[in-house]
């Protein structure tokens, strides 16, 4: 366990406590020296500061702050990468930047992009640790800094090798802080222990002086990171016409290690999916449960079963984006042979298994594949069985060692992991079954009408090209105008009740 950070004094720690609470923006300074984002969330911390910022800038009326102001506002609605770049490069244009924190804009920009996996950012920012830490600091601070400085350089590497070999690292704000301080700790007890072993000379200023040793163990997140999964090992056949096709389509992927999801903070993700899903607290933490102490995702093949409409795909969807995890939704209508198993290269349909494709799509050797109603598999054994197929896809040791017959090599398919909804599970073979874990989905009450509500108006917004904040509340007459229809189940049918009130709060607008 890595020891807290060392400015962590009472001063510290209250101002840490209100900026989770959303109560404190964190200074630049403040974020090198351990302090999480404003409410623990990388995209509120940028929503936050650019609007912070954007507000100054405006109060200014300098014709040539017009296109940084711009940027500012921009990045507030979409805290991306490209658009903290935009804003850094807006930056540059400045002319005239008296009164303006132009250092500090600067350095959190670098902050952002670290945490979006840039390596070169992340190079500055332990630059500007190790800055910090050479100033005038209590002894104990200066040190710890100076391991969080090195962590930072050791990880910068991992990234920058990640990038120039092609895979893509961009993910959550919370996906490499594992890696971070187990390369602190490493790095701390390395050179804690090497004051041990080796007495300072008796002329050195701190001869004499204790020596602190540390004897814990890493904690459930500090485990050795890792270049990756080997997914594909090589291409069968590879000296025939189609053999060499497949060898270059593939090529990029031979031997090659691929990234596995990090584990983010799972209370985090529990905070939010709770939040948008309060009816399915019981979900959330029977899902969860089985991730604390991993230091990467992987799922245990879910089924989750529930009446149509109770949220059960968006839940799987939205599990997914809070774990960080590359995704893929497949529909089970239209399944009916063993082709998600992939077809062998002879035929002119030849493609490799789902998970394969899904695998080189996103670049990942552990992304999660959704099956969204499962139950409406077909049966036929015609042309093979998808059912056969996803039970050797279930089974770690198949899965490790699994024969593509497009590749014609064996992958390993292991850390793939698998969430299929259901409306029931009597149509599902129960060899399948035993497979999986069964939770059964709730669908929402009535209770829940004020916050589903509030929700869906605001995704409607979203999803109309428009900012979410121009969401007006509900009124008080409009709620019972829904409860007077929706009475709980399907969130469905509260979907287009609730498009209906959007739709004639407009057309009150424009008649305004």
């Amino acid at each position: 366990m890595t020891d807290n950070p060392p400015s962590q004094d009472r001063h510290f720690q209250r101002r840490q406590k209100a900026a989770i609470a959303g109560l404190h923006l964190p200074t630049a300074e403040e974020l090198l020296r351990g302090m999480g984002f404003f409410r623990e969330d990388l995209a509120e911390d940028i929503r936050e500061y650019c609007s912070r910022l954007s507000g100054r800038v405006k109060k200014r009326k300098r014709t040539g702050l017009a296109l940084f102001a711009t940027s500012l506002d921009e990045l507030t609605v979409d805290p991306s990468e490209d658009g903290v770049l935009a804003v850094e490069a807006a930056l540059d244009l400045i002319d005239d930047t008296q009164g303006l924190p132009v250092d500090e804009c600067r350095l959190r920009c670098r902050f952002y992009r670290a945490f979006f996996g840039d390596g070169q950012a992340m190079a500055l920012i332990a630059g500007e640790i190790a800055h910090l830490a050479s100033g005038d600091l209590p002894r104990a601070e200066s040190r710890s800094l100076l391991w969080r400085s090195l962590s930072w350089a050791a990880q910068s590497r991992v990234l920058d090798r990640r990038r120039r070999a092609g895979v893509s690292v961009q993910r959550s704000a919370e996906w490499f802080e594992p890696e971070v301080r187990t390369y602190e700790f490493h790095f701390r007890n390395a050179i804690t222990s090497s004051m041990v072993d080796e007495p300072e000379p008796k002329d050195s200023p701190s001869a004499g002086l204790a020596v602190a040793t540390w004897e814990e163990e890493p904690s459930e997140h500090e485990t050795p990171p890792t270049d990756g999964v080997v997914v594909i090992s090589g291409i069968g056949n590879d000296t025939t016409a189609d053999g060499k096709r497949v060898a270059k389509e593939f090529a990029k992927f031979k031997q090659r290690p691929l990234p596995l999801p990090g584990m983010p903070e799972l209370t985090v993700v529990r905070a939010r999916l709770i939040a948008e899903f309060p009816y399915a607290l019981a979900i959330v933490d029977k899902v969860l449960e089985g991730l604390s102490g991993r230091p990467n995702v992987h799922l245990r093949p879910i089924i989750l079963l529930g009446a149509p409409g109770s949220g059960k795909t968006q839940f799987a969807r939205r599990l997914t984006e809070e774990l960080g995890t590359p995704c893929v939704l497949i529909s089970c209508g239209g399944l009916s042979d063993s082709a998600i198993g992939g077809t062998a290269r002879r035929w002119s349909s030849g493609e490799p298994s789902l998970a394969v494709m899904v695998v080189r799509q996103h670049e990942c050797a552990g992304p999660v594949v959704i099956l969204d109603e499962i139950e409406k598999i077909g049966t036929s054994r015609h042309n093979g069985n998808v059912h056969d197929v996803l039970i050797g896809l279930f089974e770690p040791q198949t899965s490790s060692r699994w024969h593509d017959p497009y590749l014609q090599a064996h992958c390993d398919l292991s850390h793939v992991s698998w969430l299929m909804t259901a409306n029931s599970v009597e149509p599902i073979p129960a060899a399948l079954r035993d497979r999986c874990r069964i939770l059964r989905f709730p669908s929402p009450g009535a209770d829940q009408l004020p916050l589903l509500a509030t929700r869906i108006l605001e995704r409607l917004y979203i999803e109309a090209g428009y900012d979410p904040r121009w969401a007006t509340p509900i009124e008080g007459f409009e709620l019972d105008a829904l409860a007077s229809v929706w009475t709980g189940g399907s969130i469905r049918t509260l979907e287009r009740l609730v498009e209906g009130l959007r739709e004639a709060r407009e057309r009150g607008r424009r008649r305004q």
